[in-house]
C-alpha cells in the first residue's frame, strides 16, 4: 500500500462562522482527495503537528503532493507586499518544513500550483505578488468566476522530460488558476514548460534527483475532468509520481 502525505490547507478561526468558529480547520479539496485516491493508494492530510512529532509521521510516507490554495507570503522570499496579497506566511513555514523533510530523506515531491511556488521559494527563488500588475501578460491567469475554465496553451523546454512523458499526446492546453508566479527560479531547478504566449512557467523539477521524482506544474491536473478531456492528461503525471514511491 503506498501512503501519500498530502500538505494541509487552513482555515482559521473566525467566530462568525456556524461551525467550529473558535477553532482552526485542516483540510483537503474533494477533486484533489479524488484525483489522489487510487486502489493501492491511501492519501493522508497531514495535521498540524509539533516538530518532533511531525517528523515522527512524515517519516510513514511514501511521497508527498503539495496542493493548491493561499498565496504565499512575500516574506517568505524575501520581499515585502506591494498591495492587497499578503499570503498565508503561517501555512508557508509549516508546508516548507515538510518540503525540507521530503528533499532531505529524497521523497517522491509532486507540487501543485501554490505547491510549485513552494518548491520555487523552498530552492531560494522568487514570485510575481501578482502576474496581471507586475507583467506586460497579455493572458489571463486566473479568474475567480471561470476558475477552471480558463484555459491556454504551453511549450515543452529545455530537458525532454515532459517530451518523453506525453510521447505523441498533442494537447498542450493546461487551465490556470493562479495570479502569482515564478520571477526568479530557484537554484538547482529546471524550467519543463513555459506558456505559450507570456513566457510564465508553468512546471519546474529539480535536478538534484531523477528526473521527475520532484517535480511541479503550475495548473492543476486534478481539476482536469471538468475540460472533459481538452487538456494534457493529468493521470501521466500522478503515474510519474507513484512510479517514484513504489
Amino acid at each position: 500500500m503506498i501512503k501519500i502525505g498530502v500538505s494541509p490547507c487552513f482555515i482559521y478561526q473566525d467566530i462568525n462562522r456556524a461551525v467550529f468558529g473558535p477553532k482552526t480547520l485542516t483540510y483537503i479539496e474533494n477533486d484533489m482527495a479524488r484525483y489522489l485516491t487510487r486502489k493501492g493508494v491511501i492519501p493522508v492530510l497531514i495535521p498540524e503537528l509539533p516538530d518532533a512529532a511531525l517528523r515522527e509521521f512524515l517519516g510513514e510516507f511514501d511521497g508527498f503532493v503539495f496542493q493548491g490554495g493561499d498565496d504565499i507570503a512575500p516574506e517568505s522570499y524575501g520581499e515585502t507586499p506591494i498591495g492587497r496579497w499578503k499570503g498565508n506566511k503561517h501555512r508557508d513555514d509549516y508546508e516548507l518544513k515538510i518540503m525540507d523533510f521530503a528533499i532531505k530523506n529524497d521523497k517522491p515531491v509532486f507540487a501543485i500550483c501554490r505547491g510549485m511556488q513552494l518548491l520555487n521559494v523552498y530552492f531560494g527563488g522568487k514570485l510575481y505578488q501578482d502576474i496581471a500588475t507586475q507583467t506586460q501578460t497579455s493572458i489571463v491567469h486566473r479568474d475567480a468566476e471561470k476558475y477552471d475554465s480558463i484555459t491556454h496553451e504551453i511549450v515543452f523546454t529545455g530537458n525532454d522530460f515532459l517530451e518523453n512523458l506525453y510521447g505523441e499526446h498533442t494537447k498542450r492546453v493546461i487551465n490556470s488558476i493562479h495570479h502569482q508566479g515564478i520571477k526568479d527560479l530557484g537554484n538547482e531547478l529546471e524550467i519543463l514548460a513555459k506558456s505559450t504566449e507570456d513566457g510564465m512557467v508553468e512546471a519546474i523539477m529539480w535536478k538534484g534527483t531523477a528526473a521527475g521524482k520532484v517535480l511541479g506544474v503550475q495548473w492543476h491536473p486534478e481539476f482536469a475532468y471538468s475540460l472533459k478531456g481538452t487538456m494534457l492528461d493529468a493521470e501521466l503525471l500522478y503515474d510519474n509520481f507513484l512510479q517514484f514511491c513504489t
